[in-house]
């Protein structure tokens, strides 16, 4: 059986889409730049990548913003940020038990383990490319 699993990303329109882009000509930044229009706010996490490291599902998260505010026409992303998320656990146990006459003794153990995913979010945007200097 073959299960297809849909991006996990999704925006809110702050401002006006504009004609969409490649998502190699998006930038990521960190702090603001000096002039740009805000286009639409994005959310997206590693929900249903294949990635196991923490690089690796950051980078499926970096991947998945830029082609959604590319979608949208932004040529940036403001980075709001790229955190751990609890998506579930997995748990298993073992327990014996046993009796004799009246008594019973019974001995268990068990241990769980929380599953993470990364989700990100940031503002696309719209960035003015600097005015060329006169000479």
């Amino acid at each position: 059986m073959l299960t297809i699993v849909a991006c996990a990303s999704s925006h809110v329109m702050v401002g006006k889409a504009r004609t969409p882009l490649s998502a190699n000509q998006v930038q990521i930044y960190l702090h603001a730049p000096a002039k740009y229009d805000e286009i639409a706010i994005l959310d997206t996490s590693s929900r249903g990548s294949f990635s196991i490291t923490a690089q690796g599902k950051t980078d499926i998260v970096i991947a998945r913003l830029k082609e959604e505010a590319a979608k949208l026409g932004a040529n940036g992303i403001l980075l709001q940020g790229v955190g751990d998320q609890a998506v579930g656990s997995v748990g298993t146990g073992f327990g014996t038990a046993s009796s004799s006459g009246h008594t019973a003794t019974g001995v268990g153990f068990g241990s769980s383990a929380a599953l993470f995913q990364k989700a990100g979010s940031g503002l696309a945007i719209f960035v003015y490319p600097d005015p060329i200097p006169k000479p």
